[in-house]
């Protein structure tokens, strides 16, 4: 049975999410269809990503009612402010045919365009509005995050950030526990590559529970209360990648797994370095 985790607002929301950045529009209707199917009910979309109309045509097809859906989507850079914010949000809720969104993030906060309050202001009214329920933010740093609350005074529910075993992001958990923020992991398998997968630490651990490489992992962001969002484009992975709740890890695995952060393990841009428009 998936589990959920509460937001700082009062909000839920499940625990395990279907990412689908690269995932194409045409692509998106079916395997969206298919993941829900599996089980998940949170689907994680963006306006970069280009297959919001995509996700949008997956709900409507599907039989599950709206309400049961956690539907996630990301402001992208170009329409970074408080009128295109505005705006942009609209278009979203048209692309994905939608009334209402359960989680709107900021998908980067573009520091050198210094546009990230004047949004966060924006997002806060759209939650006034009742059309989007949570808002968040996605890359941003603690500093970043401080910022937006002593200006407004509200504190994002989420920070979606790149976490995974090579990447850890051990340096802001203190303070998102502080302030109540989740942190929903994007990449939480790591980089195209599968280095991680194929790593003999994991691979040993998945021996000893019988369980696939890539369960260990997902189950090592559940044990510490993160909420991963793995993105596959093969149907027959997406109920290995959410069957992570009869098992556990000890102790003893979780100590190996922490020896795995890597310094430069992150295959993203750091926060402070992305300025480009997108």
């Amino acid at each position: 049975m998936e589990k959920t985790v509460t937001l700082n607002d009062g909000n839920v929301m499940p625990q395990v999410g279907y990412g689908v950045w690269q995932v194409r529009d045409a692509q998106a209707d079916a395997l969206v269809g298919s993941a829900i199917a599996a089980g998940y009910r949170h689907i994680d979309t963006a306006q970069a990503y280009g297959n919001e109309a995509g996700v949008g045509r997956a709900i409507r097809h599907v039989d599950v009612p709206r309400g049961e859906l956690f539907i996630t989507s990301k402001l992208r850079g170009r329409d970074m402010g408080h009128a295109s914010a505005l705006r942009s949000f609209d278009e979203s809720l048209q692309r994905l045919g939608l009334d209402y969104l359960d989680l709107f993030l900021i998908h980067w906060p573009m520091p050198a365009h210094d546009r990230y309050v004047d949004t966060w202001k924006a997002l806060i009214e759209l939650r006034s509005s009742g059309r989007v329920r949570s808002i968040g933010v996605s890359n941003f740093t603690a500093r970043h995050i401080d910022r937006l609350v002593g200006e407004t005074g509200v504190t994002p529910v989420t920070n979606q950030i790149e976490a995974h075993p090579f990447f850890q992001q051990q340096g802001i958990r203190e303070h998102h526990h502080a302030h109540g923020i989740v942190i929903q992991s994007y990449s939480p398998l790591g980089g195209s590559g599968g280095g991680e997968l194929r790593n003999d630490v994991v691979r040993a651990i998945a021996e000893k529970h019988s369980r696939t490489p890539a369960q260990i992992i997902l189950r090592w962001h559940l044990e510490q209360g993160l909420v991963p969002l793995p993105k596959t484009s093969t149907v027959a992975r997406l109920p290995e990648n959410i069957a992570v709740w009869d098992f556990s890890l000890d102790e003893g695995d979780m100590a190996k797994l922490r020896k795995l952060d890597r310094r430069n393990g992150n295959t993203q841009p750091l926060p402070d370095d992305m300025n480009s428009t997108f």
